[in-house]
This record gives structure tokens, C-alpha cells and sequence, in this order.
């Protein structure tokens, strides 16, 4: 088995990246993985998975996300509610706890991809209360008695959209990639893999606009890597040329712009630099 990541061939993986991804394998630290929406990161670890032939485990971190539940949960009320109706299951306290994605990358007899995906959507204390896991790769199950170790270390991947600050504690024990917001010759790579054999021209014309858009002064939300892809989509789909997407002064939206501009400031702005063009002309 592998045990280095070079990319795949539906994942362009920058040389910067290639190096953090198997540094963190090798120092067998969890990769924390940040930058802008939309560049890959929760896709990375499944073609690290792809690549390593792992199995990979997700575990989707939301606003409620507790550290706890990546153990387990223990349900004391469904064991109540089975004594008072006097089931057998209820003797057995297994049979009322549910085990955790960290559990089940643990418990694998195989060596496993563990994601823990935008790990800055829960609270503060969420990374600080899974620091002893992490060292120790192991938990100790309070219900039965009994400690979870870890058969193998799992490749851990976390994402963050960087909408909090994680604890320092927690930074210590993890190797950091920023994801760069890739440059046009990068994303011609990422394009080809998408859209194989797109004209040249069209290509060329579409990314001249989409960064042109991004650095419009006063844009709320750039468009991303993701969001570009859709737009290509879109335009072949309407079999669009280089010539349909130039812009004049009149007409500042660009083509399909739903697939890039997603609130009503970012159109409006457009529409007013519009405006402002023909009041010059």
C-alpha cells in the first residue's frame, strides 16, 4: 500500500500541498487544511483516501456539533423507557450506546482517511475537548468501563473555513496547509479535469472575466474554484463562444452570472459600474 500522495487524476494537488499532506502522514499528526470555500479542501481528503486505498470516514461538524458525539452517545432515555416496559435489551448498557465516527476509525482493522469537516462551525471548546484523543488515540467508554484504542492511527484531515480561531493547544498538534486560492494556470489543471477539451479561447476568455470579477473592488463574496466550474458548465451547455462573453459598458453582468455572483449587493454592484459606464460614454 502506498503511503504517499502525489495527486490524482481528478485532483490537481499543488506541490506545496503534495508536501503537507505527507508530512502530516509521516508525523502522523492531524493535517488542518484552511482556505477560502470552494478550493478543495473536503475533497482532498477523499482522493488522499483514493490514493492511499483507504477507507475514508466523514464526520460533518455543524453548529451543534458536541466532541462527545465523535466518541459516542450514551441514550439513557430510550434504556429508561425499555425498563419500564420491562425489554431484555435493557440488562445490556452496549445495547444504548451509539458509536462515533472516532470510534469506528479506531475500531477499524484497517488503516483509515478520518475527515472532521469544518471544525470551526462548533463551538470553541469543541477542538479543545478532543486534545486528549488525539495524543492519546484512545477514549475511555464511562457506561461499560471499557477504553477505546485505536488499532491504527487514522490519516486525520480537518477543514476549517477559518470563521473562528482554534485553540493554540490545539494548532500544536496538527501540521497547517493553507489552501492559496489557485492562479490561472492551476486552474486550467482543474478545469481540464472537469471539462476535458475545452477550446483554448473559450477558456482563456472565461478566466480573464472570472478574475477580473474577483478583484472587483467591493464584491462581498468572491466566486470560487467550485463556483467557476459551474459557470463553465453552463456556458458549453449553451455552447457559448469567447466572442458571446465579452462585456461592454452597457451589459457589465457577465453571462449566466448566477453560477458566480450569489447575493443581490454583488449584482447590484455590477449593475451600477454599468450605469456609471454609460453615463461616460
Amino acid at each position: 500500500m502506498t503511503t504517499r500522495f502525489e495527486g490524482t487524476a481528478d485532483y490537481v494537488a499543488t506541490d506545496d500541498l503534495k508536501i503537507a499532506v505527507n508530512a502530516a502522514v509521516t508525523l502522523e499528526r492531524p493535517l488542518l487544511v484552511k482556505g477560502e470555500p470552494g478550493t478543495g479542501k473536503t475533497e482532498l481528503a477523499r482522493q488522499v483516501a483514493s490514493a492511499l486505498n483507504m477507507r475514508m470516514i466523514e464526520w460533518n461538524v455543524k453548529s451543534t456539533t458536541r466532541a462527545q458525539q465523535g466518541l459516542y452517545e450514551y441514550d439513557a432515555v430510550s434504556r429508561l423507557r425499555d425498563s419500564q416496559l420491562g425489554e431484555e435489551r435493557v440488562h445490556d448498557v452496549k445495547n444504548y450506546i451509539k458509536q462515533g465516527k472516532l470510534w469506528e476509525a479506531f475500531a477499524s482493522d484497517e488503516r483509515v482517511v478520518l475527515l472532521i469537516d469544518e471544525i470551526d462551525k462548533a463551538d470553541i471548546e469543541f477542538p479543545n475537548d478532543l486534545l486528549q484523543e488525539l495524543d492519546k488515540m484512545e477514549f475511555h467508554v464511562y457506561e461499560t468501563g471499557e477504553t477505546i484504542r485505536a488499532k491504527h492511527r487514522p490519516v486525520m484531515i480537518i477543514t476549517s473555513n477559518n470563521e473562528k480561531e482554534l485553540p493554540d493547544a490545539f494548532l500544536r498538534r496538527c501540521f497547517f496547509h493553507y489552501i492559496r486560492f489557485p492562479d490561472a494556470d492551476t486552474m486550467k489543471k482543474i478545469v481540464e479535469v472537469h471539462h476535458p477539451g475545452i477550446k483554448e479561447t473559450l477558456l482563456t476568455a472565461a478566466l480573464t472575466q472570472f478574475y477580473e470579477i474577483r478583484e472587483t473592488s467591493g464584491l462581498k463574496k468572491k466566486p470560487s474554484t467550485s463556483e467557476v466550474i459551474d459557470w463553465l458548465k453552463l456556458l458549453l451547455a449553451e455552447d457559448l463562444t469567447a466572442e458571446d462573453l465579452a462585456r461592454d459598458g452597457a451589459n457589465a453582468l457577465p453571462k449566466l452570472h448566477g453560477a458566480l455572483l450569489k447575493n443581490e449587493q454583488d449584482v447590484h454592484l455590477f449593475e451600477r459600474l454599468a450605469f456609471m459606464a454609460r453615463g461616460q460614454r
